[in-house]
């Protein structure tokens, strides 16, 4: 075998955990779990990675499967919770449910974990992502249900609840140093954070 074929042998085998993410999230997106979605996921994806001739994705290589779990478990829990939310508040016509845009500061300096964490918010029912702010690390979402600054800055522990959990299953081990001490940082000065959100031993 050749050394060029090799190597892109090799990088399709890098490649390959972001080629199935972007069917998951298709699938996800559209709501179906079925071959025609997998299929038309998968021709979306091979499009948008051969077609537009981005640079490679660099990926940490590390997946954790039992926070992958953890994760997916979690995620599905959010959306079916995040609908019986936005259904009750659609339905409560005795007051508002209040809305407003909300800036999270993420923790975590890689561009897949945030691209990820942005796809994940805008998934749940109650939020979405307006803008994103790639040199500072911030994300934007208009929210729902958000009353005031205590809501603001729950929504926020959410955020970064789900930034954490996304660099367990996939972040690599130096960027989940990354998010310990800025767990570690953030705990010393907010003792009232809570557990789910952030604290917990990575």
């Amino acid at each position: 075998m050749s050394p060029s074929r090799r190597s892109q042998i090799s990088l399709f085998l890098h490649q390959l955990p972001f080629l199935v993410w972007l069917v998951a999230l298709w699938m996800m997106l559209w709501g179906q779990f079925t071959w025609l979605a997998f299929l038309t996921g998968l021709a979306a994806a091979i499009f948008v990675t051969r077609v537009f001739r981005l640079p490679p994705v660099e990926l940490s290589g590390r997946i954790n499967l039992w926070y992958g779990l953890i994760f997916v478990v979690t995620f599905l829990g959010a959306v079916i919770r995040g609908s019986l939310i936005v259904a009750w508040q659609v339905l409560d016509v005795r007051r508002q449910p209040g809305a407003a845009i909300i800036a999270v500061p993420l923790r975590v300096d890689d561009d897949v974990i945030m691209a990820h964490t942005a796809v994940t918010a805008s998934l749940i029912p109650g939020s979405l992502i307006v803008d994103v702010d790639r040199e500072n690390r911030t994300l934007y979402l208009h929210t729902i249900g958000v009353r005031s600054d205590e809501d603001a800055e729950h929504q926020r522990r959410v955020v970064l609840g789900w930034e954490a959990r996304i660099t367990r299953a996939v972040g690599s081990k130096e960027e989940l140093q990354e998010l310990r001490a800025r767990i570690a940082d953030s705990s010393a000065h907010h003792a009232t954070d809570s557990p789910r959100e952030g604290r917990t031993p990575l």
